[in-house]
């Protein structure tokens, strides 16, 4: 009697693809054939190049790419600008090129004898020239369209299946599909014979354009479940972004850093954590961008790298107002501590701006960010996507023992809850409350520490003013309520008019 096969005993190999390993548990089940199905303009004949330049670059596999439907010299072209020199591999022996694309000029008929005899005996000669291990072909669904009737189309994909398996071959298999959660495939057959489906998405929601991967089904082997965002970033290519490897195994210490207010640190109970997140909130004008600006300065001062990250203001607009608060941001360039970056979030998707700031973050590895505005990419990608977007970034940030300071706009010049808000203040560590105080005929600013976590703060509400030497935290605001919730008033108003109505004068 045979003994059965362990569940795990099915051989992954890595795609290289970023993100898409995670997913897949360890990446594609090797000498198997995995269907890439999506729409028009989803990636997939990105993911198809992808996955053999990258098995050329990291594991020295040969490739063979089968195209039914663009010249290769069109391929060759289009996929320079990820840095994948194609002709170059070719040059070297490392990828091969069957072209079954058809001639512009010809006709295009349907017949009902056609048969992969020819095909396949074409892709085996190229796996045996370059010692191929990986196969992408591109897309299936091209060459499909010759034959009448599913029965016909499954059984030259049994076909073109086992014999890649035979070959020994890890294979991609690209596929259309006329809807984002429709059919699998356009004939409805593809899902079924291959070993492994991938769903590529490029869904429209809320009019902004939101990339999804899914993972169908694995044959025999595990793989993660659900939706995964990724991007197309013209240097890397595909890259997915994993929010299941989001892990709460970050590391915690009660080391403090400085706010750049001693006042705030005062409020803070002794500064800031060096592993937390903080969260300001405010209406516009009320402080915020001043607030960072301290935070950088103050890391600055303690010799940290400070890295800025600001979507609402240029770099000359931000040195301008460090300068009029007495901060040099030049300077502190110049020396090394400080880096800032300035995006429109409009100049790309939020899956994009993520990948770029990790990138910063790698490459200038600082002691502590700040984000000026998180609630500026709201505008730029649906609820559900921004969500992801600050779990993964706040994960990330929080796993490399970085302080991280994000600002908030609130919607309402008195205060309110932004979806923002709504998003990060449970994973947030620290939160500062800047909100406008009408008193007199005069508005007023007010700070309060809300929220910290592992630390007493202060609860007061105090007036927070802002001249050419930055901010400055007076004292509590007395016999006044209702700040927070945007309608403040005198105490000693409301008792008058409760003794009045307890006691009215005669007449009244």
């Amino acid at each position: 009697m045979t003994a059965a096969v362990p569940f795990s005993s099915v051989h992954k190999e890595e795609t290289g693809i970023p993100g898409f390993d995670f997913i897949a548990d360890g990446g594609l089940p090797h000498g198997r054939t995995a269907l890439v199905s999506g729409t028009a303009g989803s990636g997939k004949t990105i993911f198809a190049t992808q996955f053999l330049a990258e098995g050329i670059r990291r594991l020295n596999q040969a490739g063979v790419f089968i195209t039914f439907e663009e010249q290769p010299e069109d391929i060759r072209r289009n996929m320079r600008s990820f840095g994948w020199d194609i002709q170059r591999w070719e040059d070297e022996g490392a990828w091969m090129f069957v072209d079954a694309s058809p001639e512009p000029s010809h006709e295009m008929t349907i017949v009902g004898d056609y048969d992969f005899g020819g095909l396949l005996a074409r892709i085996e000669h190229a796996v045996r020239s370059v010692g191929g291990s990986r196969v992408a072909l591109d897309s299936i669904g091209a060459v499909f369209s010759q034959f009448a009737g599913a029965s016909r189309i499954r059984h030259e994909l049994f076909r073109i299946a086992s014999a890649l398996r035979d070959m020994g071959v890890t294979t991609i298999l690209t596929a259309e599909r006329r809807e984002e959660y429709g059919a699998i495939a356009v004939n409805g057959v593809e899902e079924f014979v291959a070993d492994n489906v991938i769903i590529l998405r490029n869904s429209l929601e809320d009019e902004k354009r939101r990339r999804t991967i899914e993972i169908l089904k694995f044959r025999g082997t595990t793989h993660h479940k659900g939706e995964y965002p990724f991007t197309v970033i013209p240097t890397d290519g595909i890259v997915v972004i994993p929010l299941s490897a989001i892990e709460l195994k970050q590391r915690s210490g009660d080391i403090r850093v400085t706010s750049g207010n001693s006042d705030l640190d005062r409020m803070c109970g002794g500064g800031l954590f060096r592993d937390s997140i903080i969260l300001v909130s405010g209406a516009t004008g009320t402080g915020k961008t001043l607030l960072s600006t301290h935070f950088v300065d103050g890391g600055a001062a303690a010799a940290e790298k400070c890295l800025l990250f600001a979507f609402e203001e240029s770099r000359e607009q931000l040195g301008r107002n460090a300068i009029g608060w007495g901060m040099d941001f030049d300077a502190m360039e110049q020396e090394g501590k400080l880096r800032v970056v300035c995006e429109y979030p409009e100049a790309a998707g939020l899956e994009d701006h993520l990948v770029h700031i990790k990138h910063q973050i790698e490459n200038f590895a600082p002691n502590r960010i700040a984000v000026d505005s998180i609630s500026a990419l709201e505008r730029i990608s649906t609820v559900r996507g921004f969500r992801e977007f600050v779990l993964a970034l706040t994960s990330f940030i929080k796993h490399k023992e970085i302080t991280g300071l994000f600002t908030s706009t609130t919607p309402t010049l008195t205060g309110g809850t932004s979806v923002t808000e709504a998003h990060i203040s449970s994973i947030t560590d620290t939160i500062v409350l800047l909100r406008y105080v009408e008193l007199f005929g005069e508005m007023r600013r007010g700070l309060t520490v809300l929220k910290m976590r592992g630390s007493t703060h202060e609860k007061d509400i105090r007036e927070l003013r802002i001249d050419n030497r930055g901010m400055h935290i007076g004292a509590p605001f007395r016999n006044v309520a209702g700040i927070l919730s945007g309608n403040p008033v005198q105490v000693a108003a409301l008792e008058m008019e409760r003794l009045d109505k307890l006691f009215p004068m005669d007449g009244a």
